[in-house]
């Protein structure tokens, strides 16, 4: 029976010499990192596994198991007849798709054999602290701008677009502070609508507009959780039913989050009628 593993069966018809302990221990260690990068910071399941696989054959390996689970990643390489197992955990979990498209720059020139394991560790670190492409008092004006724009699409008036813009932009502030701290994610979700909702409730206290409570609605769209929802669905999708029934239950508990937070704001300024 021929041994997958061996190098003389690699699945790309070259021969790979196999990996020293060093160097399969650097490999692992540099695969993991970039698998952590895209799941904390908003990659589909699909999307981890085949940059780990093609990141550990393009430097080396015979092949890769990976197991990716909502907030681990394990691996087992092999080259040879060796093999190493390792895991990492991803402990916050964001969205900045500016880590994802470098992620996967790099990981096209690793396959291209542009760039070696020492290389892939400089890059990595750099993609690892690479800064925000915008400043937080510029995300809060677009966030502001965004919300209100929103309202308009539902229909309201100007004073209703003011309002919205100064509640969602208030709660965009709040949200950053929070976040800041490193509060829970839920109750961050809880206290950002809680604070768009007294906010916004100006609009209907005060009887500004046609349809008042549109800026309660729109105020909160901030919050609405479309990247798990959709790495959810794409998740079920393609098989990944643990990752996917997670993320599903996430974007709930958000949501959730959200009508509470405002149900909250609203009784305590007392409107209805949303």
């Amino acid at each position: 029976m021929v041994n997958p593993f061996k190098p003389e069966t690699v699945p790309s018809g070259r021969h790979k010499p196999p990996l020293n302990y060093e160097e399969l221990r650097d490999v692992i260690d540099l695969a993991l990192w970039a698998g952590q990068l895209l799941l904390q910071y908003g990659a589909d399941t699909q999307l981890v596994e085949e940059t780990i696989h093609r990141l550990g054959t393009g430097l080396g390996c015979d092949w890769m198991d990976i197991l990716v689970s909502p907030n681990a990643v394990v691996i087992t390489a092999h080259s040879g007849l060796d093999f190493r197992t390792k895991v990492r955990r991803v402990v916050s979990m964001t969205v900045n798709m500016t880590i994802l498209t470098e992620v996967s720059a790099v990981t096209r020139r690793v396959i291209a054999g542009d760039i070696d394991r020492f290389e892939l560790r400089k890059e990595l670190l750099r993609i690892s602290t690479l800064p925000r492409n915008y400043n937080r008092w510029m995300v809060v004006l677009m966030v502001g701008l965004a919300c209100a724009a929103f309202s308009r699409l539902f229909g309201a008036d100007w004073p209703v677009f003011i309002v919205t813009f100064f509640a969602a932009a208030g709660a965009m502030f709040v949200r950053q502070e929070l976040q800041r701290h490193h509060f829970n994610a839920l109750l961050v979700t809880i206290a950002t609508a809680f604070v768009a909702g007294l906010l916004a409730s100006a609009a209907p206290l005060l009887r500004l507009g046609e349809q008042p409570s549109l800026a309660l609605a729109s105020a909160v769209l901030l919050l609405v959780p479309g990247v798990p929802l959709i790495n959810a669905a794409e998740d079920l999708i393609k098989g990944h039913l643990v990752t996917g029934i997670v993320r599903g239950i996430t974007g709930g508990l958000l949501a959730t989050c959200i009508a509470l937070g405002l149900l909250l704001a609203m009784s305590l300024m007392g409107v209805n009628g949303l």
